[in-house]
């Protein structure tokens, strides 16, 4: 019997955190994606405190997106990261794909992000 997709999601998360760490020197860059939104999270996990966050559900992005569900919503939300990142002095940071595949919207994400100044 094949594995659910969620729980293959959960176990490629679990596999990737053992190897990833955010410090606050270069914090985590966290993604989550639902079915209707996508967030994403700077985090320093040393000191267990979000630095910088964005999300599709943003005021400033609610009026702007017609769905928070697509690649034009992952793309303004990776900017927006991005930008609020870098206003808080944080320049590279890890990037943490929580388990999903590095394609479609968490890829979008990632692009827009080091677009708007991030590396990783």
């Amino acid at each position: 019997m094949s594995t659910p997709r969620k729980e293959q999601t959960q176990k490629r998360h679990r596999r990737l955190r053992r190897h990833l760490e955010g410090t606050p020197e270069r914090p985590r860059l966290a993604v989550y994606r639902s079915n209707e939104h996508i967030y994403a999270q700077v985090i320093d996990d040393a000191a267990q405190h979000t630095l910088a966050a964005a999300s599709s559900l943003d005021k400033d992005l609610r009026t702007s997106l017609n769905n928070g569900a697509n690649c034009d919503a992952s793309t303004a939300v990776g900017q927006l990261v991005a930008k609020r990142a870098i206003a808080k002095g944080i320049q590279q940071v890890v990037f943490d794909r929580g388990g999903n595949l590095y394609h479609g919207r968490v890829k979008a994400l990632a692009e827009a992000a080091r677009e708007a100044g991030l590396q990783f």
